[in-house]
């Protein structure tokens, strides 16, 4: 009767535990930018590194599937990961120096992303510098024209901005 209480205990103790670890495990997919088989060799080491216990990525579908252990990793951790490799994911893009490490059949084509006209050196980058950039068509930068807080569309240096054409208003006031 003894043997009988204690093989339940160890069976009920066993069950509880496999049930607690599939709670922890994740299964996640998701995107991730690259073109060989060399790629997948990086993207999948790089994902490993980060605490995935399984990882394949799938050179066609460009789809990454991984496993991990909820408590010691996550798909953030994992995607950081990639990016510090080379490789883009949806929310973690690579640094241009690590893409540039990348050996020449896996630099993939990059999605363009769109630079504010605050990033150009030439915007006076004040507070709201290019609060009506949307009418702005084309321009290189707003600021702040000499005559007061009004805004200006500048391109190449000149004010385009009707009643200021060819005027240097695109300095610092």
């Amino acid at each position: 009767m003894k043997s009988i209480k204690l093989m339940t205990a160890i069976l009920m103790a066993c069950c509880f535990s496999v049930t607690a670890f599939a709670q922890q495990a994740k299964k996640e997919s998701f995107k991730v930018w690259g073109n060989c088989e060399m790629c997948k060799s990086k993207i999948e080491k790089a994902s490993k590194n980060a605490g995935a216990s399984y990882a394949v990525w799938d050179v066609d579908s460009k789809q990454l599937t991984v496993k991990y252990d909820a408590t010691s990793s996550s798909a953030a951790k994992i995607q950081q990961a990639i990016a510090l490799a080379g490789y883009d994911t949806p929310t973690d893009k690579a640094t241009t120096e690590a893409y540039n490490k990348l050996h020449s059949c896996c630099k993939y084509d990059r999605e363009v992303e769109k630079k504010s006209c605050c990033d150009n050196d030439k915007c006076g980058k004040e507070a709201n510098c290019c609060a009506n950039m949307a009418s702005c068509k084309d321009k290189e930068c707003c600021t702040n024209t000499n005559d007061g807080n009004k805004m200006s569309c500048c391109k190449e240096g000149k004010c385009n901005k009707e009643g200021h054409s060819g005027k240097d208003c695109c300095k610092k006031s």
